[in-house]
Order: C-alpha cells, then sequence, then structure tokens
C-alpha cells in the first residue's frame, strides 16, 4: 500500500472511493428495509411473523451486526491502518449481499444480516478518517460533503432499483457486485500518511475502545458525539419508518408507502448533507451548523406532526424537507473524528455512527412504551423533543473543531 504524505485536492481518489463505498452502504441499508417484508412473505413467513417474529428480529440481529462491527472495524482502522477496514469491510458485505440473494429460510437470512451488519459498520467511519487526514484542514469539510453527498444518495438508488427490479434476490446481487467492482478502484488509494507515521512509533498505544471509557473527560466527549447523531434515526427510524401510520393518524385519506417516503427524506438528506458540508466552510464552524439544522429538524418535526388532513404530495413533500433538516450527518461524523487524536481516531469516527444508529431500538422502545399513556402523534412528539434537545445540549457544549490540526495522539494510560 502507499504512503501518502503530501496533501490531496478533493478530488483525488480516495474521496471518489469513500464517496462510492458510503453509496453501497447505504444502498444495501434501504434496500433491506425496502424488500424485508416481500422477501420474508417470498420464504413462506406468515404476516404476523413479519410484523412481531422473524421480522423484528432480522432488523435487530442486523443492528448488532452493525454494533460488533463498529468495534472490531474501529479498532482495526488505528491498529492496521484506514486502507484496510475499507477493504475488508467492503469485501464483507459485497459477499454478504450476494449471499442473501441464494438464501432459502429465515435461518439463513438471519445469519447473513448478521453479516452484512458487521461489513456495513466499518464504511463511513473509516472514509471520512481517511479523507480527514489526507486533505488539508481548510479544505475537509468539502471533502467529507463529497462522501456523505454521494453516499446518502445510494438510498434513492436502492429505492428506485427495488421499484425496476421485479425480484428482491437480484436487487442483493446488484448490491453485491457494485461492491465488488469498487473494490478494483480501491487498489490506487493512499494510505493516510498521518497514520503511516504513527504507525512507526511502537510506543504509541492505537486502537484501544476501552481508553475511550477509561477518561472521563474523553468519555463525555464521546458521548456527545453519539448524541448527536440521534435526531436522525428519530426522523428516519420513526416519523419515516411508520409513516403510513402517522399519516392514518393524521387523517390523511390516501394511503402512505413507507418506501416512498424514505426516497423523499433522503432525497432530503442528500440536499441537506451538501448544504450542511458547504455551509460549515462558510460559516467556519461545526458546531453551529449542527445547532442551526437540529432547530430546523425541530421545526419540522413539529409541522409533520400537525399535517391534519392534507393531500398525499403535500406529507411526501415535508418528509423531503425533514430528510433536509437531518442532512448533518456528514458534520456529525467529521467532528467524531476531528476530536480525537490519531491513535483513536478510527476508533471513534467508525464506532460513533454505529451507536448512533444503535440508539434507535431505545427511542423505538421509548416511542411505543409512551403509546400506553398519550395518543400515537403526542409519543413522537415527546420523543423526538428528547432526542432533539439532547443533541442540542451536546452540539452547544462540543468542542468546535474546523480547521483543526488532526496530527495528535492521545494519551492513553
Amino acid at each position: 500500500m502507499k504512503s501518502g504524505n503530501h496533501p490531496a485536492t478533493i478530488f483525488n481518489v480516495a474521496v471518489l472511493v469513500a464517496s462510492l463505498g458510503y453509496f453501497v452502504d447505504i444502498y444495501d441499508l434501504l434496500l433491506f428495509t425496502i424488500v424485508r417484508v416481500p422477501s420474508l412473505k417470498d420464504l413462506g413467513v406468515s404476516q404476523t411473523e413479519i410484523d412481531t417474529g422473524v421480522g423484528p428480529l432480522l432488523i435487530s440481529v442486523q443492528m448488532l451486526g452493525l454494533l460488533v462491527g463498529g468495534i472490531f472495524w474501529g479498532i482495526i482502522g488505528d491498529k492496521k491502518g484506514r486502507l484496510r477496514v475499507l477493504f475488508g469491510s467492503i469485501l464483507l458485505y459485497s459477499i454478504a449481499n450476494i449471499a442473501n440473494g441464494f438464501v432459502t429460510g429465515t435461518n439463513g437470512y438471519l445469519f447473513w444480516r448478521f453479516v452484512a451488519g458487521l461489513g456495513l459498520a466499518g464504511e463511513l467511519g473509516a472514509g471520512i478518517t481517511l479523507v480527514a487526514e489526507i486533505l488539508p484542514k481548510e479544505k475537509r469539510g468539502y471533502g467529507t460533503m463529497i462522501v456523505a453527498t454521494v453516499g446518502v444518495s445510494g438510498a434513492v438508488a436502492a429505492n428506485l432499483i427495488a421499484k425496476l427490479v421485479p425480484d428482491w434476490r437480484y436487487c442483493y446481487f446488484i448490491g453485491g457486485g457494485l461492491g465488488l467492482v469498487l473494490l478494483l478502484l480501491r487498489i490506487s488509494v493512499m494510505e493516510s500518511g498521518m497514520f503511516n507515521n504513527v504507525a512507526e512509533d511502537t510506543t504509541v498505544r492505537r486502537g484501544s475502545f476501552w481508553a475511550l471509557f477509561s477518561d472521563r473527560t474523553r468519555f463525555l466527549k464521546y458521548l456527545k458525539c453519539v448524541l448527536l447523531g440521534t435526531p436522525t434515526w428519530f426522523v428516519v427510524g420513526i416519523l419515516i419508518a411508520f409513516s403510513n401510520k402517522f399519516a392514518i393518524e393524521l387523517g390523511i385519506k390516501e394511503p402512505i408507502s413507507p418506501g416512498d417516503a424514505v426516497a423523499f427524506c433522503y432525497t432530503g438528506l442528500v440536499l441537506g448533507d451538501f448544504t450542511t458540508g458547504m455551509l460549515s466552510q462558510v460559516l467556519k464552524s461545526r458546531r453551529k451548523v449542527m445547532m442551526i439544522f437540529l432547530l430546523l429538524t425541530a421545526a419540522c418535526v413539529a409541522v409533520y406532526l400537525n399535517l391534519h388532513g392534507i393531500e398525499k404530495w403535500q406529507f411526501y413533500t415535508v418528509c423531503f424537507i425533514l430528510g433536509f433538516s437531518v442532512g448533518f450527518w456528514a458534520i456529525f461524523v467529521t467532528i467524531a473524528a476531528e476530536s480525537f487524536g490519531t491513535n483513536l481516531r478510527a476508533t471513534v469516527a467508525i464506532t460513533v455512527p454505529n451507536f448512533a444508529r444503535g440508539m434507535l431500538p431505545l427511542i423505538t422502545m421509548l416511542f411505543i412504551y409512551l403509546q400506553h399513556y398519550v395518543t400515537y402523534l403526542q409519543s413522537g412528539a415527546i420523543v423526538g423533543t428528547i432526542t432533539i434537545v439532547i443533541a442540542l445540549i451536546a452540539a452547544y457544549t462540543v468542542e468546535e473543531t474546523f480547521g483543526k490540526d488532526l496530527n495528535y495522539l492521545e494519551t492513553i494510560k
């Protein structure tokens, strides 16, 4: 592997490969959401099992894979290099994708969704870490903006392909094939020179996951980074995933498709990630942009929960705007990568988005629990308020990382 020691331009192979890798990553995550029900029906699973048994279990198993994979790839990224993660993760989830297309029963499906989760966990954080370390500090935001903008558009592609390709198995084959093709591009990508310099010093401890919890100041900083991402998953995992149910509660007469709501939301996310990345460069601040968009999210959630009796196209328009408001995924992961030294950077950047995703089951449980005491819409409002307020506090107190020199180490005792 080559070593990159000189500042790179924004449009270079590393940025391109990280962007396309995240594209395939998001494609697979959203494709699974879209084809989960029809694929289980095709495998002979009853609707009851899809709703309360195997269906939720599949999601939980994939989430477990993401959490375990986040820790595994994070440690590998700091111990063995960012490129090892990029190669290993996409190879693993490409194989898992193809295998998903061959499953004949629920046990095989459960196993390969876990493996897919393991592979998918490493892609974004490793890509953001590599891009952040090879680009000049004044241009890092542009690089991570490109990665997130191109990557999130994978959700739109997944929805389109799922509509055009009649067999869900072929949708998985396409995702796996895209990943394997991408491996060829990665051959020419250089390793981060910043990482290589640290790797040469055998006295430096690298990739210690437990070091994030052993120091109170470091742990609080890490926790804030995770909490910044929770509103995105509240919006995507609750408001958009259950958009058909929310539409019924709001008295919308025309049926709402969660798949279409996802497509509109993620189209908004693409534009949001581009806007937040560009705005952070203009304002020279990550924190200000996070706070602006979190306030925008609060306003959009309030509007969404009061869309009583509107037309179908108006509902989808709000889903698009909601997606735009939570389009701060690039800034969120960039803050995480920029907040920690080179010997822990990949561990943080890879685990943070996966732990933020991992908050969704807790958010969902709270959402369901509150429905025993309040209405469906009120439950959504309460959970939304909690996640957004916590994220706002985290954004207000987190360190400003724009233009920060990343060539430093964390002191690990």
